[in-house]
């Protein structure tokens, strides 16, 4: 199966419905030998895409992961990001609030980290969480210090949404191209890889009761989910929704919507004038000596 990214585009201003959106799409890769192939295919497509971009210079690179929890999104950073150049990459994991960052508005914490031209950012979870567990859990909100007036507003999540977008369509202006995955993980595979992280003693780290508390609140989650991709998914910065049930496949369909983004820039090294050339070949005469 070719893998099309269109398929897992939202659209703008299309009305997103989880529920009939497959959490284990129909499958591009043979066997697990095919799997490592392609991926490996990907990843050496990347690693020359990102030299192209840091040599370029002229476009940064913003990719978001959200899902719930145990999706896949630490293995699908790990493993499609695994042959780009450190220097050209850094990643940002987003969890609770710090006391200095609940001092400020909801997007300051993670436009500090946003990727400076040349380079790719990634965000594990972002300022959208801002739009969901706050959302579910509306203590949240009320611990961010904000005032009445604003906090208890009726419009207090499409503001938020409008605030976002404003955002992505100024990063977008200003060279910055934008990348949102949604992995899309049932909620019987989330208790399945829950089963694993418990019996498997090396996994132990990954579990907290914490995650079990959550799954009660799985439909409040996916409601939330359905209008923050309706709301914020758009021309400049789209949504894509890629079924996470098979990681391995997840992971496929990820790099091949970055390799996509990445060569719709239509970038190429810099050019050397005549001047330049002279010089290089001066320095090169008296190196050959």
């Amino acid at each position: 199966m070719k893998i099309n990214s269109q398929d897992f585009r939202v659209r703008k201003r299309a009305e997103v419905n989880l529920r009939k959106w497959p959490t284990h799409g129909e499958r591009v890769y043979k066997s697990k030998e095919h799997y490592h192939k392609l991926l490996g295919e990907h990843v050496a497509q990347l690693s020359s895409q990102q030299q192209l971009l840091y040599a370029s210079n002229r476009y940064a690179v913003l990719l978001i992961f959200q899902a719930m929890d145990a999706a896949g999104k630490d293995g699908a950073i790990k493993h499609v990001m695994s042959g780009v150049n450190p220097q050209g990459c850094q990643v940002f994991s987003f969890k609770h609030p710090s006391a200095t960052e609940l001092q400020h508005d909801f997007l300051w914490r993670t436009t500090r980290d946003l990727p400076a031209r040349g380079q790719i950012g990634i965000f594990n979870r972002s300022y959208y969480e801002e739009v969901l567990i706050a959302r579910v859990h509306p203590e949240i909100l009320r611990g961010e210090g904000l005032p009445d007036v604003l906090r208890d507003k009726k419009t207090v999540w499409q503001d938020r949404y409008r605030s976002i977008v404003n955002l992505e369509r100024h990063l977008h202006d200003n060279g910055t191209r934008i990348i949102k995955f949604y992995l899309h993980l049932s909620k019987e595979e989330q208790r399945k890889r829950f089963l694993r992280r418990i019996d498997e003693p090396e996994k132990n780290w990954k579990f907290s009761l914490a995650d079990i508390e959550e799954r009660k609140f799985w439909k409040h989650y996916m409601k939330a989910y359905d209008e923050c991709l309706s709301a914020t998914s758009t021309n400049d910065a789209p949504w894509y929704i890629v079924p996470a049930d098979d990681k391995e496949n997840a992971r496929l369909i990820v790099s091949r919507i970055v390799l996509d983004m990445l060569a719709g820039l239509k970038m190429a090294y810099p050019k050397t004038d005549a001047k330049r050339r002279r010089e290089l070949l001066s320095i090169r005469k008296r190196l050959a000596k």
